[in-house]
């Protein structure tokens, strides 16, 4: 966890570098779709993050009113950074513990999401 620290990153933004990754170039209703943060909420944890350098907004196609995020060069290497503590944190999380009882458990935090987010 120390290593999370050291990035200076703040809460929801390990989450939207991780989803960048993968969908760099996406919109910010998408990001807040992919990564289940309200509109309002990503407005401000993308502002910060534009602040530090991480991302930049940039308008495709002429269109003013939908903004585009990407990672800069310092967003993809805190983005490394924060995959490479999770890789550390879910292995230590998971030792001892094998792979048919991960798989059993994932079953079974997924059952329980999916009731919760029936929920609304």
């Amino acid at each position: 966890m120390e290593q999370l620290k050291d990035t200076g990153l703040t809460l929801g933004q390990p989450k939207v570098l991780d989803y960048l990754k993968e969908h760099d170039g996406a919109s910010q209703k998408e990001i807040a779709a992919g990564c289940l943060i309200e509109a309002g909420s990503l407005t401000s944890i993308l502002n910060r993050m534009e602040e530090k350098d991480l991302i930049e907004r940039k308008m495709l196609n002429g269109n003013r009113r939908t903004f585009h995020i990407f990672m800069t060069e310092s967003g993809k290497k805190n983005q490394k950074l924060v995959e490479e503590a999770f890789k550390k944190i879910e292995k230590t999380a998971l030792n001892g513990i094998s792979e048919e009882e991960q798989k059993q458990f994932m079953d079974i935090f997924c059952r329980i999401y999916r009731n919760l987010a029936d929920m609304k």
